[in-house]
């Protein structure tokens, strides 16, 4: 009898110990981009972005977020009602006026669809590296889907939500599709880093266009590759394409930017985000 409560206080202590380790991997990658806040190599990859003076179409407007307080987001809505979203997420540098100019454009491309540019850092935004590596840490998973969630509150019951976002935003980008669940009609992510858990993908309903730059030493084939197999598991579609360019390549404020594979690349998201909100 000593032996098989011995025995049960180790299933159970080894149980307890699994749970902690488990919770702790999805805090973590729950911030999946967080590890690379304090990485040197990766704040060294993301130079000083050239300035842009713009002047966008849309407008800064007040969100209620579910956790009782206030946001701002960037919004160009439509002439016309329309129950057509596209939910933009910003690089680690902020909501900047490079998003805000990629906002306006996804609007003229797009025709009868609000486009809402979220801000996950609360009104901040920088251009020094090692300062985004600390916005990029500094706002809680809980802040940033409660933005998220006040978001598609916005949006309505009956919206259909596709989304888009690069680097820090190309991960919340497919954050805010599994948010949006049977709302979500696309995602769109460029070299963001994936959710790694099943349980993470299980709500996830849209289907996922992913472009990569086969030089990233970060977002690269082998951690794609295994998103892709979670993605196969759990039933969800996702089609990925790469580019022989490194992270950042589409961003045109970057000395990365690579304007073939960009053009490339943002074809195909056009595409697929007129297919996907199409009537």
């Amino acid at each position: 009898m000593k032996n098989f409560f011995i025995s049960c206080f180790a299933i159970l202590a080894i149980f307890a110990l699994s749970r902690c380790t488990n919770d702790t991997v999805a805090d973590k990658s729950g911030e999946a981009m967080a590890q690379f806040a304090s990485d040197s190599n990766f704040s060294k990859m993301h130079e000083t972005p050239a300035a842009i003076n713009y002047q966008g179409k849309g407008q800064m407007m007040d969100l209620r977020t579910t956790d009782g307080g206030m946001t701002k987001v960037y919004v160009i809505k439509t002439s016309e009602p329309t129950h057509k979203f596209v939910y933009v997420i910003h690089e680690w540098w902020g909501l900047n006026d490079q998003i805000k100019q990629e906002a306006d454009r996804l609007f003229d491309e797009l025709g009868n669809v609000t486009v809402v540019a979220l801000d996950l850092y609360d009104g901040k935004s920088t251009t020094d590296p090692d300062e985004a590596g600390k916005l990029m840490g500094s706002v809680s998973q809980e802040r940033r889907e409660a933005i998220i969630k006040g978001a598609l509150a916005y949006a309505g019951k009956d919206g259909q939500v596709a989304t888009i976002g690069w680097c820090f935003g190309g991960g919340w980008s497919l954050r805010t599709s599994i948010l949006a669940a049977e709302r979500g009609v696309g995602c769109v992510m460029y070299y963001g880093m994936p959710v790694e858990k099943a349980e993470e993908l299980a709500p996830l309903q849209a289907d996922v266009l992913g472009l990569f730059a086969k030089q990233d030493k970060w977002i690269n084939e082998d951690v794609i590759a295994k998103f892709e197999t979670l993605a196969k598991a759990t039933g969800k579609n996702v089609e990925d394409h790469w580019f022989d360019a490194d992270h950042a390549f589409a961003n045109p404020s970057s000395p990365r930017y690579n304007e073939t594979a960009a053009q490339e690349a943002n074809a195909l998201a056009f595409a697929f985000l007129k297919k996907k909100l199409g009537d």
